[in-house]
């Protein structure tokens, strides 16, 4: 039998190179992804690539050139391991054309690594013992299958020695360097792997004598699913339960499923008396080198996949969380909510400067409560206040009951529950010192609460993104591409929204394209110093902002009121000479309706053409479409079309809801199987995926009309049907 090479099938076609490759994942045209490369390159960044490059890349928005970068990076990080592995080939005298050319067509890490495995330095093995010993001429027959007259001693008589005194010694060091030339094989490893993903069986049990007081993995005690049909949130929970030591996995492959494959490159032939040899050899393999490593292969790709879906559920609710719509130009009252130690309370202005604080014990019944109470309706009338906002965590609905007094004796007065995630976070942080040096630290959460109430944006991004609690399995997935993503996301929404140059706090300012939080401190130094920026190119004074700092964060900054109109745009300053001549050739006032401005503009367009106009305007096509945006709606914060938050102005119990009752509610929480919606109760209930609409994709924030489907009092579970979007009246609810 011939041996094949450990590269087998041998693949001589030249590798396609990184932008195809990309181009082909993500569904859109090679010379995009290679305009973009070019620009990322260049040193831009995917924000400014992404608003202001579109010509360039034909239309890359910022989801796909982040999935673009990430891409390109693992794809140059593999360029980088290929290397590695050439030169260590080549250093041991064994790369071969056929090699060379099977590693360089390799597109994925686990296809490296299994064309290295056969040269990759290792710790002494049976195999590597065997072959010291003299013993790869014995393994060489019987991968051959060798036939003849001769009979096994005879075969075995030349290997005989000192180290090897008998000749089933002999057999068993040979067996074991056939066991691990098996093993080794990139094609047997790679048919298996893909095998055993295909039909093998993840297998749990609870682990004898564990300790699951609550029963948290109780569903998992005795479990069993196909590989390719678990869930996500399954393989994190399985993950957890075993490195708690409540469960033990297991990954079982069918025997059809790893034969098959040995047995297209190792056969035994029933002719050769060496025919029982490979059997066993081929056994041995198996049992103790290659399934194992496929198990552990396999585990690996399930976390991994299961990391990525929960990472992408993160930033799936934190970009949904950081764009709802701010409550602006409203007093506010936020509360961090605690029994022990009281509730802390902060009133802000409708700027975020701090009014009042008092620390009050409103969740504790008695008299003290209703003193409390009466504290807390003085503050709303001395400053106000028109919403309060309840920190959602430890005594929150116990608090929500007081406030709830207040609301039914005042129409004009309503409440909300906020996420506090986070809140605690900030207080204990250097930021929260400079903005609050005097407020004590666990006042700082309340006003955390009722800012982030006012401007989401502004306030959570002084939190680092991991802190804010928006999925399943948090401290469970890769940290680091946790981070990652989440930072992502707080960028491109902090650049979609756009940044108030005088206004923003150094947090905000670190998150805009080509500032960072050295020059965000640069900035906001240089604004205390020399008072508010008249102009955006006034920015070219600060200390170590230079042009091509400039050029990347300019359009993602307003000054408003200033020398400039444009600077309150999200237009670029390279487009101001463009927009000019637009704003002539419509003939549009500073003080024009956005309906007049909508209607000259356009009649300008069609008179014009689209191209005509844009030609004339020296930009391209999307260029133009931004410019006609932002005249007719200069700085728009994009914010406003979502729908407001729902305030509520009553409450309601568990023993108050009954099936079939309609409500209006807020996701609070989208995991894999549903939502987590707060319908004005202490538990939030549950919206299962199955009781969605098909397709129908749910975001924290959004507000729900829903039914209550079942109530679990001893539980604390209530399950509800959808019933479609919206408040059916503006503060319903209750």
């Amino acid at each position: 039998m011939t041996v094949p090479s450990p590269g087998s099938p041998t693949n001589s076609a030249p590798p396609p190179d990184e932008a195809w490759i990309i181009a082909t994942e993500l569904g859109v045209g090679r010379q995009q992804v290679v305009a973009a490369i070019g620009l990322l390159d260049e040193g831009n960044t995917l924000p400014f690539i992404a608003r202001y490059r579109k010509e360039a890349t034909d239309g890359l928005d910022d989801s796909q050139l982040r999935r673009l970068t990430e891409r390109l990076d693992a794809l140059r990080s593999l360029a980088a391991r290929r290397t590695s592995i050439l030169d260590s080939i080549a250093e041991q005298g064994k790369l071969t054309e056929a090699l060379r050319a099977d590693l360089m067509a390799a597109t994925t890490r686990s296809a490296l690594e299994d064309l290295y495995l056969p040269y990759r330095p290792k710790r002494r093995t049976r195999a590597m013992m065997a072959r010291e010993k003299g013993l790869s001429g014995l393994a060489d027959l019987i991968l051959a299958q060798t036939r003849g007259p001769r009979s096994r001693e005879e075969l075995a008589r030349p290997f005989i020695s000192g180290q090897v005194p008998t000749a089933a010694d002999a057999y068993a060091g040979a067996r074991d360097i056939v066991a691990e030339t098996i093993a080794d094989q990139a094609a047997i490893r790679s048919r298996v792997r893909e095998q055993g993903m295909a039909w093998g069986q993840l297998q749990s049990r609870m682990v004898s004598g564990a300790d699951d007081p609550r029963g948290v993995f109780l569903s998992y005690y005795a479990f069993s699913q196909r590989l390719n049909r678990l869930l996500p949130y399954q393989v994190l929970a399985l993950d957890r339960g075993e490195a708690e030591k409540v469960l033990r996995l297991s990954v079982t492959v069918p025997e059809r499923d790893w034969r098959a494959p040995i047995a297209d490159h190792f056969r035994p032939d029933g002719r050769s008396v060496l025919a029982a040899d490979l059997e066993a050899a081929i056994t041995d393999s198996a049992e103790r080198l290659l399934l194992p490593a496929i198990e552990r292969d396999l585990r690996s790709r399930l976390t991994e996949t299961a990391h990525a879906h929960a990472i992408a559920v993160f930033a799936r609710n934190l970009r949904s969380l950081l764009n709802l719509p701010p409550l602006s130009d409203r007093i506010l009252l936020g509360i961090d909510p605690g029994y022990r130690s009281g509730c802390k309370t902060a009133v802000v202005d409708a700027t975020g400067r701090v009014l009042a604080t008092a620390t009050l014990p409103l969740a504790i019944p008695g008299r003290g409560q209703e003193e409390a109470r009466q504290t807390l309706t003085g503050l709303v009338e001395r400053y106000g206040v028109s919403v309060i906002a309840i920190g959602n965590g430890t005594a929150g609905r116990d608090v929500e009951q007081q406030v709830a007094i207040l609301t039914r004796e005042r129409p004009d007065l309503k409440y909300l529950m906020v996420s506090e995630a986070g809140a605690s976070v900030y207080s204990a942080s250097a930021l929260a010192s400079q903005e609050l040096p005097d407020l004590d630290v666990t006042l700082r959460g309340a006003v955390s609460i009722a800012r982030r109430t006012q401007d989401p944006l502004a306030e959570l991004v002084k939190i680092e993104p991991g802190a804010i609690g928006v999925g399943l399995y948090q401290h469970d997935v890769d940290q680091k591409a946790l981070a990652r993503s989440l930072a992502g996301v707080v960028e491109d929404t902090v650049n979609a929204v756009g940044v108030d140059l005088n206004t923003a706090s150094p947090a905000l300012l670190g998150h805009v394209a080509g500032i960072g939080p050295k020059l965000a401190a640069g900035i906001v130094a240089h604004r205390e110093h020399a008072g508010a920026f008249g102009a955006r190119q006034s920015l070219l004074a600060v200390t170590g902002l230079g042009p091509r700092a400039f050029q990347q964060c300019a359009g993602f900054l307003r000054v408003r009121g200033g020398v400039e109109p444009l600077d309150a745009s999200a237009i670029h300053p390279e487009s101001y000479a463009a927009a000019r001549t637009l704003i002539q050739l419509a003939e549009l006032r500073p003080d024009d309706a956005a309906e007049r401005r909508r209607d000259a503009v356009h009649t300008v367009l069609r008179q014009t053409g689209e191209a005509a106009l844009a030609e004339r305007l020296g930009v391209g096509i999307p260029t133009l479409g931004d410019i006609i945006e932002q005249l007719e709606r200069p700085g728009r914060d994009p914010r406003v079309d979502v729908p407001p938050p729902l305030l509520r102005s009553d409450i309601l119990s568990m023993d108050d809801l009954k099936p079939g009752m309609r409500l209006s509610g807020t996701v609070r929480n989208v995991v894999d199987f549903g939502a987590f919606v707060d319908i004005g109760v202490k538990e939030d209930g549950l919206l299962h995926k199955s009781a969605l609409p098909p397709g129908r994709r749910l975001e924290l924030g959004q507000i729900l009309q829903v039914e209550v489907l079942r109530v679990e009092a001893d539980r604390g579970r209530i399950a509800l049907a959808w019933k479609g979007e919206g408040a059916a009246d503006p503060g319903e609810g209750a």
